[in-house]
């Protein structure tokens, strides 16, 4: 597979954006329980389109996508962009994707005037949490046992990185 394209989400790839996060849902990363049918639209009032980044294969799927927003609606927070979803594609994993996906956000940010990123994952999932090391973030924080998930107690893991350099 090539090298995806990344762009901005249009709402015509609401339908296709819900089936990919229907496919992704694990207990790995789900705080949310699993959707049921009926599934509701893809976009809403508070997940619009122009928050999101699709990686688009040359065959015109999406193979993953990535949320980015302020962080709050704080004045005094706008420098700091949070990524509030990632997914890709059970096909399309180990290609990449996820990484690419990462550093279209730093750009993004960047040209929103950001000069940081956060984000959370939960701590048990090791794969994501390498993954963000990776790119460049350090754990900021943890909530022990914030959550209570299939049975245990999972904890919230804050992590963040300057968007100064790349990693």
């Amino acid at each position: 597979m090539s090298a995806p394209h990344i762009r901005i989400a249009r709402e015509s790839d609401d339908p296709a954006l819900a089936e990919l996060d229907r496919r992704t849902w694990s207990t790995l990363h789900a705080v949310q329980p699993e959707p049921q049918p009926p599934y509701g639209p893809f976009f809403d009032a508070g997940h619009r389109p122009e928050d999101f980044l699709v990686a688009v294969v040359p065959d015109g799927r999406p193979a993953g996508y990535l949320r980015l927003v302020p962080a709050t609606r704080l004045a005094c927070n706008a420098h700091v962009r949070q990524i509030q979803g990632l997914a890709v594609a059970e096909w399309a994993r180990g290609r990449g994707i996820a990484r690419a996906l990462l550093r279209a956000g730093f750009d993004a940010a960047r040209r929103q005037g950001a000069t940081r990123v956060t984000l959370r994952v939960l701590g048990h999932n090791t794969p994501a949490r390498t993954l963000y090391e990776s790119e460049g973030f350090v754990v900021e924080g943890v909530l022990p046992g914030e959550f209570f998930l299939h049975g245990r107690y999972v904890d919230d893991v804050l992590m963040g990185r300057a968007l100064t350099g790349t990693p």
